[in-house]
């Protein structure tokens, strides 16, 4: 198993997300698998960031569905365009909200979630097949740099899911 150092949490983001990627990188395993590897990824993510949720919806027709994650329990399925998932999914962009109390139609999984990115993980043909969706337990968490890094992530799990 790669063993990956852990990233100061006192670098400006961008250097955690740079440093990320290289662990992403690393960690793939053709011997583990899909799942192991989105599993990994999505910890490296978490626990790179200290983030309240981390996780992946998985596209299953006109729903999403839980994939792998980080985090306390979750919601199981989400309705095309419903929430910030939904939405993202929807516009096939990222979605950064500030305070999940102010978006219209936001799905409370957890009461601790106060802030929230949803980033679209599209396959080879730009078709959305899952969203990274996290949660953060404080408000105004997520910026552009998140996004810059997060989508930079994407094409890294895409295989995975």
């Amino acid at each position: 198993m790669t063993q990956v150092p852990a990233i100061d949490p006192r670098l400006p983001k961008s250097e955690r997300y740079t440093l990320l990627l290289e662990q992403v990188k690393a960690l793939q395993d053709p011997v583990a698998g899909a799942w192991a590897n989105a599993g990994n990824i999505l910890a490296a993510l978490h626990f790179a960031f200290g983030f309240h949720w981390t996780g992946c919806y998985l596209v299953r027709g006109d729903q999403l569905v839980l994939g792998p994650f980080q985090g306390p329990v979750a919601c199981t399925t989400i309705a095309f365009g419903r929430g910030v998932c939904g939405t993202a999914w929807q516009r096939k962009e990222t979605v950064i909200v500030p305070d999940v109390d102010a978006f219209p139609g936001h799905i409370a999984c957890s009461s601790l979630s106060k802030s929230e990115i949803v980033v679209p993980i599209l396959n080879a043909s730009s078709e959305v097949i899952a969203v990274l969706d996290i949660d953060s337990d404080a408000y105004n968490t997520f910026d552009e740099d998140d996004a810059r890094g997060l989508e930079s992530l994407t094409p890294y799990l895409a295989p995975c899911l």
